[in-house]
Order: structure tokens, then C-alpha cells, then sequence
């Protein structure tokens, strides 16, 4: 009598999509990190259509009849010193605060796997160098390092990027060179140099895409700290010039108002930004139990 044996699977015969579908459900199944994807989705809504929402010119002014007036049917969110609305103000601020975050984050993704997969694959006299540069970034506050930064370029959209991008990197290009050193010392690295595969593939082909859980998490979270601090730069006068709406300058612009009565002009952008840095960090979160199930079952 014959018998059947049921082999399991190979790994390699393993759908891919079965790892996309896993981190999937893993992530939907954290009510915050699905709270985190509305929030995010509705504020890159509110980014892509924001002429369409804005009910009027941002930048229209109308000091006359329109000036410093309350939440009203006709201005849901009031209106600043020279009469423009702040809610369209507020709409068009997502746009260049989200804009500046996730570009800035971006650029510094790129720089800090380059910089961090050379140091820790590489090892040695190129780590030490790479690293205390990375070091010499660190050892100033971020806010701070762009304060004097900004002061030399100047306020611009291209500068506030440019700065958060560079006080960003060291951060992203530690977490890369932690997660290579202990990738670098797995046995499917040590048979692939063995074999001859040129150091630069088992860096870029092997080694990093096995350190994308922690980059993608640490990126993720960084755009929320990049939002922030292009806020603190704008309501210093010293991000992106105005008229050019952003939370932090409509911050700046309406906190002389305050004790005057006139909320409207400060809480509303503050709001908005709290929400997005909620929404930000939910997702953050999702990401980091979802891409390494032994963190959530802790």
C-alpha cells in the first residue's frame, strides 16, 4: 500500500503576497494605526484638493469689513489681522507642512540608509568617521541646529527641507547601522560572500532590505518630528516666508492676539497639527507591531 507524504512548502514557494497580506492584517487589526491611516488619508485629501476646499483665497485680504472677525457662518474659523480667512489659511497649510515633512524625511531616508548600510556593513576606520560625523549632528538639539542654519540661507520651502533633511539623517543612518551590524553576522550574508557576491550586492540586495522594518518605523515617526519642526521654524519668522500659509506661521501670526480674546487665530491651526502628529504616531506604532509581531505580543 502506498503511503502520501505532504511535504510543507518551500520558502521560496511561499506567494509574496502572503508577507504583504500578513503585515496587512497585522496592521489593521490595531485600532489606533487604523485611526492613524484615516487621519493621514484625510489630511493628504485636504492637501491634494485644498483649493478646491478653501472657501477663499488665502492670501485675500480685506482689512475693511473683514478684519479680525470671529468664527462666523460666513468664516467658520474667523479671520487674522488683514481679514483673510483662516480656515482657507489653515486648508492651505497641510499642504506645505505635509509637503515639507514627508519630502524632508524622504531626502533623509536616502542619506542616512547610504551613510548608516556603508558604516555598519563596512566596519572599521570608515564606521568611526561616518559615525562621529553623524555624532558631531547629534550633539546639538535639532531645533536649534536649524535655528542657525535657517539664519545663514534664509527663509524659504527649498531651505526648511534642506534643514530638516540634514538634522534628520543622523537618526535614520544610526538605526540603519544597528540593524546591519547584526544582519552583516547572519549565515545567508556569511554564504553569499562566500560564494563571491560582491560586497555591494549582499549590502543593497541582502542586507538592507532586511533592515527595512526598523527604517520604515523610524522614518514614519521622524515625519511627524519634521512637521513640528518646520512649525517651530515658521512661527520663529525664520521658515517659510510669508505670505505663504503654514500652521506655524499662522501660529506666529495670531499669538499676539490671544490675550486679546481673539482664540480663533491660534487654536485652530494648533489643533490641526495635534491631530496630524496623533495620526502620525498611531501609524508609527502600527507600523513597528506589525513589522515585528513579538513587539505586540509583549
Amino acid at each position: 500500500m502506498e503511503t502520501t507524504v505532504h511535504t510543507l512548502p518551500l520558502e521560496e514557494e511561499i506567494p509574496r503576497r502572503t508577507l504583504f497580506r500578513l503585515f496587512l492584517d497585522g496592521l489593521l487589526q490595531n485600532k489606533l494605526s487604523v485611526l492613524g491611516i484615516i487621519i493621514i488619508v484625510l489630511a493628504l485629501s485636504v492637501a491634494i484638493g485644498a483649493d478646491i476646499l478653501s472657501p477663499y483665497d488665502p492670501n485675500q485680504q480685506d482689512i475693511v469689513k473683514s478684519r479680525l472677525k470671529p468664527p462666523s457662518r460666513e468664516h467658520l474659523f474667523g479671520t487674522d489681522q488683514y481679514g483673510r480667512d483662516v480656515m482657507s489659511r489653515v486648508i492651505h497649510g497641510t499642504r506645505i507642512s505635509l509637503a515639507v515633512g514627508v519630502s524632508s524625511i524622504a531626502i533623509a531616508t536616502v542619506l542616512g540608509v547610504f551613510l548608516g548600510g556603508i558604516a555598519g556593513f563596512s566596519g572599521g576606520t570608515v564606521d568611526d568617521i561616518i559615525m562621529r560625523i553623524m555624532d558631531i549632528f547629534l550633539a546639538f538639539p535639532g531645533l536649534v541646529l536649524g535655528i542657525g542654519i535657517m539664519s545663514v540661507l534664509g527663509p524659504s520651502v527649498g531651505n526648511v527641507i534642506a534643514v530638516i533633511a540634514v538634522v534628520s539623517t543622523p537618526q535614520i543612518a544610526r538605526v540603519t547601522r544597528s540593524a546591519v551590524l547584526t544582519q552583516k553576522e547572519e549565515e545567508y550574508v556569511q554564504a553569499a560572500r562566500v560564494i563571491g557576491v560582491p560586497a555591494s550586492k549582499r549590502l543593497f540586495k541582502h542586507v538592507l532590505l532586511n533592515c527595512l522594518p526598523p527604517i520604515i518605523v523610524q522614518s514614519t515617526l521622524l515625519v511627524a518630528s519634521a512637521i513640528l519642526t518646520e512649525t517651530a521654524l515658521s512661527f520663529l519668522g525664520i521658515g517659510v516666508r510669508p505670505p505663504t500659509p503654514t500652521w506655524g506661521s499662522i501660529l506666529f501670526e495670531g499669538k499676539d492676539y490671544i490675550l486679546l480674546g481673539m482664540w480663533w487665530m491660534s487654536v485652530f491651526p494648533g489643533i490641526a497639527i495635534m491631530i496630524t502628529m496623533l495620526g502620525i504616531n498611531f501609524l508609527g506604532d502600527g507600523l513597528r507591531d506589525a513589522l515585528d509581531p513579538r513587539l505586540s505580543q509583549k
